[in-house]
């Protein structure tokens, strides 16, 4: 994830932050520009004008949500929309009449619009009825189940509860559960439907990931019956991922967009561990690049895998389990691979429109 600059001080703002802690002013996302824009209130109707030192200014409104504290997103600037691009989405949402409910739906409202801002950066679309498809479309709400079905995505609130989630971690064996994880799985279920059903990538996937025409059903049952098959960790990236070939791709899918979000952060901190070794002051070696549209699969395994070396060993000095706990296998790389394929080609197939790509500074010297 980037980080941005307040146009009214100067000072590093972030991607979740309402207002600048330096000086005070407003902040919202730009879901068009994929930016964070100053903004302070022009005293018409709801509408802000952007603060920018080197720009034209530009005027805007809050989403809707943003009087409920759970959005610092910015509605489009045509249209006349009152939600922004990712609240858009939301179907069902909690009665914010119950106690607990409105900091669960915030909770989610964080860990989705990571994903929207990723699938915008992939220049993916949200919304594929163009294409005769569906829209993706999110359901928050209490006893219902978590999972995927014709584009929409349904989240059970007890997902934001982290003491809930930690049992449900320890009852089930699994190195890693988060609400961010849960929502990249099952929007990897809506991207199968676009990216390889009923395309040229379908012989491929199977090659890859197993006959995604088994009976789903009696698969889950016997995953849950019998467990993960004995030699999962040399062919899949998590034991969930052996239920079925659909499971493992979106396993893989969730993976993948976990380890692109790492590299992107660690990249806008500077965080590199192959630059180990280099002298003070000389060049930086390695060409900053934007990772969701330039970096080649192999290039982005050559910085993911010392990364998690390095974030494995700082987590252990800290008393932690590690941050990483997964093995890439020569399948499981293989299977990334093509997930990365198929969403490099995937605007383009879609007839997605060209988003834009965040600006940011380049560095040249080793820190």
């Amino acid at each position: 994830m980037r980080t941005y600059t307040c146009g009214a001080c100067g000072h590093r703002v972030y991607f979740e932050n309402i207002s600048c802690v330096r000086c005070g002013h407003m902040l919202g996302f730009d879901a068009e520009r994929l930016e964070v824009v100053t903004l302070t209130a022009s005293g018409q109707n709801d509408e802000y004008i952007q603060i920018a030192r080197h720009e034209p200014a530009q005027s805007y409104r809050f989403c809707l949500n943003a009087g409920h504290g759970v959005c610092n997103w910015l509605a489009p600037k045509t249209g006349g929309a009152e939600l922004c691009v990712a609240c858009s989405l939301n179907r069902t949402i909690p009665n914010l009449q119950e106690p607990g409910n409105l900091a669960a739906w915030g909770e989610f409202e964080l860990a989705k619009k990571r994903l929207i801002y990723q699938l915008l950066r992939f220049g993916l679309p949200v919304d594929a009825t163009h294409i005769g498809r569906h829209k993706l479309t999110f359901d928050f709400a209490r006893d219902t189940t978590t999972g995927h079905l014709d584009g929409v995505i349904s989240v059970d609130m007890l997902e934001a509860d982290s003491v809930w989630r930690e049992q449900q971690k320890q009852l089930f064996q699994e190195p890693y559960r988060s609400l961010l994880g849960h929502l990249r799985h099952e929007s990897g279920h809506f991207y199968w439907m676009l990216l390889v059903e009923g395309t040229g990538h379908l012989d491929r996937f199977r090659s890859l990931f197993g006959d995604d025409t088994l009976d789903y059903s009696n698969a889950l049952a016997s995953y849950h019956d019998t467990g993960p098959v004995a030699n999962w960790q040399e062919l899949h990236v998590s034991a969930y991922a052996c239920a079925h070939p659909w499971e493992d791709w979106a396993e893989t899918w969730a993976h993948y967009l976990h380890m692109v979000d790492a590299l992107d952060t660690s990249e806008e901190w500077g965080l590199e561990p192959r630059a180990r070794g280099l002298v003070f002051g000389s060049f930086w070696p390695f060409k900053i690049s934007d990772i969701y549209r330039e970096e080649t699969f192999e290039a982005l395994m050559e910085r993911w895998i010392p990364l998690t070396l390095s974030l494995n060993s700082l987590s252990r000095s800290m008393g932690h389990a590690d941050y990483y706990p997964f093995v890439i296998s020569d399948p499981v790389r293989k299977k990334l691979g093509f997930v990365h394929e198929v969403i490099r080609n995937g605007g383009a197939q879609l007839g997605q429109r060209t988003t834009a790509t965040p600006r940011r500074p380049r560095r040249s010297k080793a820190r």
